[in-house]
């Protein structure tokens, strides 16, 4: 029997505010333990909340950015459950008139293809506190830091097939939510995580499956092992004869595994009612015109760019413009440059790349900066350096040993071009190399590369490429 998986997931992406969503208490992280809490977060009773205006703007600027439905009026409404770190009793959070529904997003896949998801919309919330249990032996201590920090929750279709479509799409939210600057969308201080919703059903079937949703994503990885594990488990269930239930779930990575977490609530479990504390947010024409002005060029917009302006591959522009400080950087050195983007592309994904994976380093804070690249660069196309020494001098200029000029001086790279110094190379090489010329000479073309490589070794790699290929065919030939 056939399967197939439907998948929708429930994105929860803090906004970068200064403070929180209700109350003028910091958001900052990294505070020592209930040190950020004032008393609007800690729900003491008679304090009132203030919505925060930058939170508003932050979640407008992404309904506009997704095509999405701006709500001219919407209304908080308070989400009722009892949980230790949640001293009110209630969540603050919009149920039916959210402030952006409808939209959608074009995801790029990993063979290239394209694919729309549905947005079915986008609300603001207050966090919960977080309850810690490394450091309390039988007990549970709770942190109220992140009560009350303002979130956006941004609620797909269910229209993901499977696990790579799934991440493919959380990535797309992910670039969006960093380029619009409305999230700095750090995974592991949880400023940006999901919840996954999972179901199967027999191909060709219109009807959907029991769902179950798996809680708390943080990361890519997880996302895709846990909506693996657990399409496998809901079809072993249903191929036994079972049913699935209904339930909130959790992912352990360290069995990787999902497990159950609690029977799945529905809508009128928590008892939704408007705020009174809240009036409703209405929004004017003029102000939402004011937001749209600020909207950056976008990720699509930004990649179609690179393909038509640089010529680059789909693939090549869609890495570079992963994060708006890369597709930054890049564009820098291609100005610098004065052109040769094929050229630097290669070199911003290649080299500085995996110099910036390996040190743990984000792209604003690479040791060699778009200049920098790009002066050296400028040594390969000017044929002062050929393209292997280059990776020398990047691996010098990241250690901190100066400028590309000033490296390829003290150490003496540069490239020799000189026609007739090559050819004396050239002829000590098939001097003494007597018998591999004459079985070269007798039809054994592979023996070429042995040529070249004894004439970079002996030039210590300085001869240009280029020009020993040309001059070898010349005198191995006769």
């Amino acid at each position: 029997m056939e399967w197939e998986t439907v998948i929708g997931l429930e994105i929860h992406a803090q906004l970068n505010t200064v403070s929180k969503i209700f109350s003028g208490a910091s958001t900052a992280y990294g505070a020592e333990p209930n040190t950020q809490a004032c008393l609007v977060d800690l729900g003491y009773p008679g304090q009132l909340p203030v919505l925060n205006g930058e939170a508003v703007a932050k979640a407008v600027k992404f309904g506009l950015a997704t095509g999405s439905k701006v709500a001219r009026r919407s209304v908080f409404a308070r989400k009722n459950y009892f949980y230790p770190d949640l001293p009110k009793g209630y969540q603050i959070s919009q149920f039916e008139l959210p402030i952006v529904q409808e939209g959608k997003i074009e995801v790029v896949l990993e063979d290239g293809s394209t694919m729309l998801v549905g947005l079915t919309r986008a609300h603001l919330e207050e966090d919960a506190g977080k309850s810690l249990h490394e450091d309390f032996k039988g007990k549970t201590g709770v942190d109220l830091n992140r009560a009350g920090t303002p979130l956006l929750e941004i609620v797909s279709e269910p229209d993901m097939r499977n696990a790579k479509q799934a991440v493919a799409y959380m990535k797309t939210i992910h670039t969006l939510v960093r380029y619009l600057d409305i999230s700095d969308g750090n995974m592991q201080e949880g400023s940006f995580r999901c919840d996954a919703n999972v179901s199967v059903r027999r191909k060709g079937s219109e009807t959907f499956g029991t769902r179950s949703e798996i809680k708390n994503l943080n990361s890519f990885r997880f996302v895709e092992r846990a909506i693996n594990f657990e399409v496998e488990r809901q079809i072993d269930i249903l191929e036994s004869g079972g049913k699935v239930v209904q339930e909130t779930r959790l992912y352990d990575s360290v069995k990787d595994e999902t497990r159950s977490m609690r029977s799945k609530e529905e809508a009128n479990d928590y008892r939704y009612f408007p705020d009174p504390d809240l009036l409703p947010v209405v929004l004017e024409e003029g102000y939402i015109e004011d937001i749209a002005a600020t909207l950056p060029e976008l990720p699509a917009q930004k990649r179609a760019r690179f393909i038509g302006d640089f010529g680059l591959s789909a693939y090549d522009a869609g890495v570079l413009t992963a994060s708006r400080e890369l597709g930054d950087y890049y564009e820098h050195v291609v100005e610098r440059l004065g052109g040769e983007a094929k050229l630097a592309s290669n070199w911003v994904t290649g080299e500085l790349a995996g110099a910036l994976n390996r040190a743990g380093l984000d792209i604003s804070q690479s040791a060699v900066g778009p200049q920098a690249l790009a002066d050296m660069l400028g040594r390969v196309v000017d044929n002062t350096i050929s393209g292997k020494i280059a990776k020398d001098v990047f691996e010098a200029m990241w250690s901190g040993e100066g400028t590309a000029d000033e490296i390829i001086d003290a150490r003496g790279l540069k490239q020799i071009t000189d026609t007739s110094a090559i050819e004396s190379v050239i002829d000590q090489v098939m001097a003494a190399s007597p018998g591999q010329l004459a079985d070269y000479r007798s039809g054994k073309d592979k023996l070429f590369g042995y040529f070249v490589g004894q004439v970079m070794k002996a030039t210590q790699g300085k001869a240009n490429p280029a020009q020993v290929n040309e001059l070898l065919r010349q005198k191995l030939a006769g």
